[in-house]
């Protein structure tokens, strides 16, 4: 088994996520914002870890950067970090400060992940990245639309960053795979402890696309998931 790296790794989906790749034998390197919940964190996985604020982009490259250099290529990327925006964030009425606040964190981050680790990975035509996105960054079916418009466009960013990359990248063709999915509403600390999905559940398709079996000629990548069922953005 290889290296994993999972953002938002300290607690809820990513945690979750993480817990299972330990499960399989990764060996997994955490990053998240708070360091002394990352710290407890990775003492119960057992794993390493490194503490950054990802929508501080320069140093986000460099802890990305500096992991890299010190563990080797992922085989396994999980992109797991993301923030809500303000309830009457609607485009008309979202402040400067909000809107780039949202986008960095949940879409510039993941480019520059992708920029550092991805590009090493798709070199050595072997590695899988997972993002986590939403259903609210869909273009069509239902609730594609209306509020919350920062968090919206930044996953509808993330999704259409993962259908441009897997065609840049020959569909998995060449060893590599990227994938988006949709956890639905799940008990986190973003989605509340009313939401009808368990973090297990939440994590499920993520885990899936990590450890599946790929064969290029029957198999797909490069798309949004809901369920391990492909969902049309």
């Amino acid at each position: 088994m290889g290296v994993a790296i999972v953002t938002g790794g300290s607690r809820g989906l990513g945690f979750e996520t993480a817990r299972a790749l330990v499960a399989e034998g990764h060996k997994v390197v955490l990053v998240a914002k708070d360091p002394a919940r990352l710290k407890e964190s990775a003492a119960k996985l057992n794993c390493d870890y490194r503490a950054v604020d990802l929508g501080d982009l320069e140093t986000a490259q460099n802890v990305f950067s500096e992991i890299l250099e010190t563990f080797g290529t992922p085989q396994i990327v999980v992109l797991a970090h993301g923030v809500m925006s303000e309830k009457m964030s609607k485009t008309l009425k979202t402040t400067l400060e909000e809107w780039r606040r949202v986008v960095a964190i949940n879409l510039d981050s993941i480019f520059v992940a992708l920029n550092i680790l991805g590009a090493k990975m798709a070199d050595a035509r072997d590695g899988r990245v997972i993002i986590y996105s939403a259903c609210l960054g869909r273009m069509s079916g239902p609730g594609n639309a209306g509020g919350l418009a920062p968090y919206r466009i930044s996953k509808a960013g993330v999704n259409a960053l993962v259908r441009n990359l897997a065609h840049e990248t020959g569909h998995g063709q060449r060893g590599f795979l990227v994938d988006a999915i949709c956890p639905n509403h799940t008990r986190t600390d973003m989605g509340g402890p009313d939401a009808p999905l368990s973090v297990e559940e939440g994590a499920d398709t993520a885990i899936w696309l990590a450890t599946r079996t790929f064969d290029p000629a029957v198999d797909k990548t490069g798309f949004l998931w809901e369920e391990r069922r492909i969902i049309e953005w």
